[in-house]
């Protein structure tokens, strides 16, 4: 135990007493001094007797010095009986500190309104190589003033692991000036000591990276004038604390702190690599902090020189290293915090670490472990309290998301590998996982893809595969009925949000299966990926990407069938895109191979593809005969919904061949059996097809004079195009909806003409939103049209020749023509026939390349009225 205080300077540090003999004194001293310094010129004096007087001086002022020095800027300097001083052990400022002003602004106002009740705890937390102890150190100095009787400072992570709060006692207490002997008792007597020693003392204690809150609670004093400061990698949750998290910093905040550590004329010179470098860090600032110092040492790197050597991830961890301890090595700031998970926490962050995805559901956690999904979240989450991971937020299902940290992710990937079939059957449980969610959702999206029998499409991909069902899953949760995806305690979820929120995820699953050769999985997440992307009309290069993936899958698991379904896939993004050549061929190759298989109902679908293909390339008559073998092959098979489906197609082939009494009839066959089928979807894609074909026959009417009937037709043709227009917003399918706006700018309504030009443009700005470049070229020809009508004949024209370019560069020949026809049509109309010329005769080439004659005979029809150039 410590020898009791016997008086009163040995238990309180006693204020300095001033004698009037020391200000005397030391107005002595600084007269002396600056009467010296004001009446003598050194400089005209020899020189032994100018450095005399200079050293004379010089002693004065030391003098001065020491009599008026306080490191604190206080007056006084106050010392302990038996010559105890008063202890200033902060850590000194960084001159480098940078940001942190909100939490500083924050510690500001807890210090200011200290209500005297409990001493103040302030608790700083975050990652690894954040700066927390930066920020805790610089804010500690700035309070030394309002702790005149000392400020102590320990660093509870030893070298050997956590320091005993024992052992932080006693320090603090000889720092005091206790006279402990060498039995220094029990911890509760020391804490004891300590509070006896801290009563009536205002004292600022800085308790550097704490392990847990149970290291820190028994160091806390009982005098409400002292403050405590902590930093800590994780919440420590103690009583009357202010706790904030120090993040990362922001990429300007990084490139500041770059900027002061390696120049910033420099830094200013090349900008973006500045940015790559402070990306390539995490926005951590030790990482960032190592960049600066290699670069100042090292004046012949420019910053490009940095960031390359960064890019490669497999040395970009030995790049952020300059020693061993933890504040010159982001290995080693992480191994720390690595060292002090479970055996299951570090088997989850190496398993993560492999699996690519940007961020994952707690479900993915669970899989990989081989664990329910709740034990998995509990496991994950503790990687979030460790800061070795973190929570990204919540996604459009509610469901919360999780990552890694970057250089955490570097870290664990060079960590001793997992059993390698332990690790496959850990990434094979995850695929399977997203397998399943993501048929289903496609499923429910659209059943139609899936079966002939869509209720059987609920339960037929996946079961072959795991055994389980979708009704099995336990996120989603798939209801029997319905088409939404429900969660549990969540408000209705549809397929095509789920698939919003999982699509990135998605992506790195079918990568990660391609790169682990799990071709069957490969080929199952990419088909239904591929269906969801056809049915939202959405994320055109991804579809493109991962029909390719699910070609070469099915070739490497050797199954036609299987290959037959991915050209399909395939076939439909070309086409969506205008690349009509690429989409015949592998439409045609996917007949031939489901054909051979016998599979009569995928054969079908493939008739129809090659039918739509050709029609949407220009050729119409030989479409035609393909899209009418599809409608008798459906009905054999008794598939109404497709049946219908394709009718609606051709009747809009017949709608392109003035076929428009046909085309009517057609649609309204198909309109009945999707209202007998309660299936609102088809019925509005069929609605909109039928406004269409109205409008063209009320602006013929209107052209042969029939002005009576013709606003009968541009009244239906609005009331059918309204109709499609309100169900797709109304379910939010933006690309249909789109879709359906442009149709509505398309009527040629004489009094309804700026409503129709408001509708075009609106369709064009949302298919641009969604990366439809063939949608808006095709939106472009209708605003061509729309401003014919009105009278702005040059801007139509204009249009129509952005159109034609836009065509061209993405390969489709039968609109560019089209193009080209309706400018030569416009410029006809207009009087403007030496101009309509040029534009006539390319179309009519590009019909006659193509054999399609209906489109070659209203080409030579416009070349015929227009007149040659001289």
């Amino acid at each position: 135990m410590s020898e009791a205080p016997r008086d009163d300077d040995d238990r309180l540090p006693s204020k300095r007493r001033s004698s009037v003999a020391a200000p005397a004194a030391v107005g002595v001293v600084a007269a002396v001094a600056s009467a010296m310094a004001a009446v003598t010129n050194i400089w005209d004096l020899p020189v032994a007797a100018g450095l005399g007087i200079t050293g004379v001086a010089a002693a004065l002022a030391g003098v001065l010095a020491w009599a008026t020095a306080d490191p604190s800027g206080r007056r006084e300097r106050a010392a302990k009986a038996g010559g105890t001083p008063v202890p200033a052990e902060l850590p000194p400022v960084i001159a480098h500190f940078t940001g942190r002003a909100d939490i500083l602004a924050e510690l500001r106002e807890l210090f200011a309104r200290r209500d005297g009740a409990s001493p103040i705890v302030a608790s700083l937390y975050g990652q690894g190589g954040v700066g927390k102890s930066a920020l805790a150190s610089r804010f500690a100095h700035e309070m030394i003033g309002r702790h005149p009787d000392g400020q102590l400072y320990f660093d509870l992570r030893g070298a050997d692991g956590a320091v005993r709060p024992e052992e932080v006692l006693m320090a603090f207490l000889r720092a005091l000036g206790a006279r402990l002997t060498t039995d220094v008792g029990s911890l509760r007597e020391l804490q004891k000591l300590w509070w006896t020693w801290t009563t009536g003392r205002r004292l600022l204690i800085f308790l550097d990276n704490a392990q847990d809150g149970d290291q820190i609670k028994d160091l806390i004093p009982t005098e409400p004038r002292c403050s405590v400061i902590v930093t800590s990698r994780k919440s420590l949750m103690l009583r009357n604390t202010y706790d904030a998290q120090v993040q990362a910093f922001t990429e300007a905040q990084g490139v500041e702190l770059l900027a002061r550590l390696a120049g910033s004329e420099r830094v200013a010179a090349d900008l973006d690599a500045a940015l790559g470098i402070v990306r390539a860090c995490d926005r951590l600032p030790l990482a960032i902090s190592i960049c600066g110092g290699r670069l100042a040492t090292r004046t012949h790197w420019s910053l490009s020189d940095l960031y390359d050597r960064l890019d490669d991830e497999r040395r970009r961890l030995d790049q952020l290293e300059v020693g061993r301890e933890i504040d010159k090595s982001v290995r080693a700031s992480v191994q720390l915090s690595y060292d002090e998970c479970t055996g299951t926490q570090r088997r989850l962050l190496r398993l993560l670490a492999r699996f690519p995805a940007p961020d994952v559901p707690g479900w993915v956690a669970g899989d990989l472990l081989d664990v329910s999904e709740t034990d998995g979240a509990d496991q994950i989450e503790a990687l979030v309290a460790s800061h070795l991971a973190e929570v990204t937020g919540r996604d459009l299902t509610g469901q919360t998301r999780y990552r890694l940290h970057d250089l955490v992710r570097l870290f664990a990937q060079e960590q001793r590998a997992d059993h390698a079939p332990a690790r496959h059957a850990a990434l094979e449980r995850v695929l399977y996982g997203y397998r399943r969610r993501a048929e289903a959702a496609a499923a429910i999206r659209w059943p139609q893809d899936w079966s002939p029998r869509p209720r059987a499409a609920l339960r037929e991909p996946a079961a072959h595969v795991t055994g389980k069902t979708p009704d099995e899953i336990t996120w989603p949760r798939i209801e029997a009925t319905g088409s939404a995806i429900r969660v549990l305690k969540n408000p209705e979820i549809t397929s095509g949000t789920w698939f919003s929120a999982e699509r990135l995820s998605l992506l790195s699953a079918v990568q990660t299966a391609q790169a682990e050769e799990m071709w069957d999985l490969a080929w199952g997440i990419g088909r239904a990926f591929c269906s969801l992307c056809h049915s939202l009309r959405a994320y055109w290069s991804d579809w493109q990407a991962v029909a390719d993936v699910i070609c070469a899958a099915a070739e490497r698991m050797d199954d036609p069938r299987a290959l037959g379904i991915a050209l399909l896939e395939r076939s439909a993004v070309a086409g969506g895109v205008g690349r009509g050549e690429e989409a015949l061929k592998d439409a045609q190759r996917a007949l031939d191979l489901l054909t051979e298989q016998n599979e009569a109902w995928w054969a079908a679908r493939a008739m129809r593809a090659v039918g739509m293909t050709l029609f949407t390339s220009g050729h119409l008559d030989r479409g035609q005969d393909y899209l009418i073998g599809a409608i008798t092959a459906f009905k054999a098979g008794g598939d109404g919904w497709w049946t219908a489906r394709t009718q609606r197609n051709l009747a809009e082939l017949r709608l392109a061949q003035r076929g428009y009494s046909e085309a009517r009839e057609l649609l309204e066959e198909a309109l009945a059996t999707f209202q007998r089928a309660g299936n609102r979807y088809s019925e509005a894609q069929t609605q909109r097809a039928l406004g269409e074909v109205l409008g063209a026959e009320a602006r013929m009417l209107l052209t042969r004079g029939d002005a009576h009937a013709a606003e009968r037709n541009f009244v239906l043709a609005g009331n059918a195009l309204g109709f499609a227009i309100r169900s797709f917003r109304d379910r939010g399918e933006e690309w249909e909806q789109a879709r359906s706006l442009r149709a509505a700018g398309e009527i040629g309504d004489p009094s309804n003409m700026l409503t129709e030009h408001a509708n075009v443009r609106d369709a064009k700005e949302m298919l641009a939103k969604l990366g439809d470049s063939w949608g808006v070229a095709r939106s472009e020809v209708s605003e061509g049209r729309v401003l014919e009508r009105l009278g702005r004949v040059d801007e139509a024209v204009a249009m129509l020749r952005g159109a034609v370019h836009d065509f061209e560069a993405l390969g489709d020949r039968w609109w560019q023509a089209r193009c080209l026809r309706t400018e030569a049509e416009v410029l006809i109309r207009a009087g403007r026939l030496t101009e309509a010329y040029e534009p006539a005769r390319q179309a009519l080439d590009i019909y006659l390349h193509l054999g399609n004659e209906s489109g070659a005979r209203r080409a030579q029809e416009a070349l015929d009225q227009a007149r040659p150039p001289r």
